[in-house]
């Protein structure tokens, strides 16, 4: 992990979404897979459940990605719609940590996105009921096999429960790691229409 100079609250842009900008395009830059997310949610009765997904896209109306709307999680945020997210740069010594509301994106962004993805990952997600018992992976490959077969030369058509949604935070935390274990850590919170930005504890 990267020693890092720390972070001051003067390091900072007034808005968080600037600042996860700026961070995730220098993700972007080092290896690994810098668009990988943790994401919690949990049911009505909270009962969590946490997942690596991938976040495909940003900007201020919050964080998307995509998933099968009958998995767990889409469950989940049917029944509970407020979700935590979590991106971790080893490389960089740094996290960020999100919270708030989820709700579906709009059919033609999730078309948009769906038809933009390799022809066995449209496959993939035509044949799978993520979350759902499977007697076998054979049962699945064979699921995969006659829909390509069936759809040989023509578009592959979007799953109705497949799709996009998007979180938008209404907190954000920056971390910056320590070698002493004092660890940066920033938070922004949205009140009265406005970002606050707190240091907190490591």
């Amino acid at each position: 992990m990267a020693e890092s100079g720390g972070l001051s609250e003067r390091d900072l842009d007034p808005s968080p979404f600037t600042q996860f900008a700026s961070w995730f395009a220098e993700a972007q830059s080092a290896r690994g897979l810098p668009e990988a997310m943790a994401l919690a949610t949990a049911t009505r009765s909270a009962e969590p459940s946490v997942r690596m997904v991938l976040l495909k896209g940003f900007d201020e109306r919050g964080l998307v990605f995509y998933t099968n709307y009958e998995s767990r999680k889409g469950r989940d945020l049917a029944e509970n719609p407020r979700a935590a997210a979590l991106l971790y740069w080893w490389e960089l010594g740094r996290q960020v940590r999100f919270s708030g509301m989820v709700s579906k994106i709009s059919e033609a962004e999730s078309a948009a996105y769906f038809h933009s993805r390799p022809l066995d990952s449209q496959l993939s997600a035509l044949a799978s009921r993520q979350s759902q018992v499977v007697p076998s992976r054979e049962m699945l490959e064979a699921r995969v096999r006659a829909l390509a077969a069936e759809s040989a030369g023509r578009p592959i058509p979007m799953p109705a429960f497949w799709g996009g949604y998007r979180l938008a935070p209404d907190t954000f935390e920056f971390w910056v790691h320590r070698e002493n274990r004092l660890h940066d850590r920033f938070r922004y919170r949205l009140t009265d229409g406005r970002w606050v930005i707190e240091r907190l504890s490591p």
